[in-house]
């Protein structure tokens, strides 16, 4: 459960406890109402000390060193310059 959900237990919980009047056998909802605020306000404070203490680890770059193509060039008297001449 994200952050998110975290947001919306808060939310359901609220709205069971203070804006509802409805009365099931066997359950209380204003308690459950806030159940559901107290696990959602546990999972923000989780969520913002992991966010708090995680790091960005930037890896060392590393130097681009681009080379001068070698060309290898033998200029033969016979014209052939590629090495199949006979």
């Amino acid at each position: 459960m994200g952050l998110g959900g975290c947001i919306i237990l808060i939310a359901v919980g609220a709205i069971l406890t203070f804006a509802t009047d409805w009365h099931m056998h066997g359950v209380n909802l204003t308690v459950v109402g806030l159940i559901l605020m107290a696990v959602g306000l546990i999972g923000v404070a989780t969520f913002s000390g992991i966010a708090r203490r995680r790091r960005v680890v930037v890896p060392p770059t590393t130097p681009v060193v681009e080379e001068e193509p070698h060309h290898h060039h033998t200029h033969r008297v016979d014209g052939y310059s590629d090495g199949y001449g006979v």
